[in-house]
């Protein structure tokens, strides 16, 4: 087994070498954690007393910062629902318009009210990325059942294999956003 992980390793390490030799370390790091739209992100991330690396994380997991991407029914950067951005757009005191999801500063708007709104309500990051993610329905199905919360306010295990990865890639994302920035 320790050969195995060693073998993996190397080979890893390797084709981050490859890489950085033939993108050069800036490219690499501008393809694999970006710093997109870094003034929308610190402005809002601010506004909602959130952390700009955790926001960056959100959007490298939610849709590696294509302002264009679609998943579903999901638009855009943090990749909100045209309902959650109806609801965002009266909480804001914004008019509502279908493609304002797609503007990436109202995106980042949108996204960091709607994850600090979920901060405040679950109280717990986890819990709440886990709302971003899948639902509030579905997280407040799960903290109502022993098999997922002890305390029902909290999640110690995530029934869907999707959000449960997704929040596992979120702090990874952060986790490196920090280290290398």
């Amino acid at each position: 087994m320790k050969i195995i992980k060693r073998a993996l390793l190397f080979a890893a390490a390797c084709t981050v070498l490859f890489f950085a030799v033939r993108w050069g370390y800036g490219e690499l790091l501008d393809r694999f954690l970006p710093l997109k739209y870094e003034d929308s992100v610190v402005k809002y991330s601010e506004e909602n007393g959130l952390d700009s690396y955790f926001v960056m994380a959100v959007i490298r997991a939610e849709s590696g910062f294509d302002h264009e991407a679609h998943s579903g029914l999901a638009r855009g950067l943090m990749q909100i629902t045209d309902d959650t951005a109806k609801w965002i757009a009266v909480q804001l005191g914004l008019e509502y318009h279908e493609d304002m999801v797609e503007d990436p500063a109202t995106n980042i708007k949108m996204g960091c009210f709607y994850l600090a709104y979920l901060m405040d309500i679950y109280e717990n990051r986890e819990t709440a990325l886990a709302a971003y993610n899948a639902g509030m329905g579905n997280v407040n199905s799960w903290l109502k059942d022993p098999r997922y919360s002890d305390d029902g306010k909290s999640l110690y295990e995530i029934p869907y294999g999707e959000t449960k990865r997704y929040v596992e890639r979120v702090n990874k994302f952060e986790r490196l956003y920090k280290k290398i920035y």
